[in-house]
């Protein structure tokens, strides 16, 4: 909301004269008795105090409009903190399960990765097996051979 000055009473006819004005200003006799100048200026003091007043009830109305819009604002901050308090949790939770659904599906390429690896690993075995077999047959021939080719006295 703007607030300007010209929404103020005008306050120049508010203020008094100096002494000099006053000297200046011819006093007023009119047919009730002839009322002086003293009573002019008690007019315009209460037309200052008036004014004054007007004034003060204006800073006020427009002191209590601040503490009501920051009363307000308070409001809204306290509302955006309660609902990003309870969305922080929801966000949380979100980010565990995507990050369970990630694991889960590393673990499934894993697990068939790695049974692919014991299977070669099996077969890896099981022809060192036959090797060492096929290693002991040729140390059995190799040896037959030597006894066969060995001239008996």
């Amino acid at each position: 909301m703007d607030y300007s000055f010209a929404e103020l009473p005008s306050t120049s006819q508010s203020f008094p004269k100096s002494r000099h004005e006053d000297s200046e200003m011819p006093e007023d006799n009119d047919s009730s008795g002839g009322m002086s100048s003293s009573t002019g200026m008690t007019d315009i003091q209460e037309n200052t105090c008036s004014s004054i007043d007007d004034i003060r009830r204006r800073v006020q109305d427009l002191v209590e409009e601040i503490n009501d819009s920051r009363t307000s604002d308070q409001k809204v901050m306290d509302g955006f903190e309660e609902k990003l308090m309870k969305k922080v949790p929801e966000m949380c939770q979100q980010m565990k399960e995507l990050m369970y659904s990630v694991y889960e599906e590393n673990s499934n390429k894993m697990e068939g990765k790695l049974q692919e690896l014991f299977e070669v690993l099996e077969r890896c075995t099981k022809l060192n097996k036959e090797l060492v077999e096929a290693n002991q047959a040729l140390s059995g021939l190799r040896e037959a051979l030597a006894v066969s080719q060995t001239p008996e006295p």
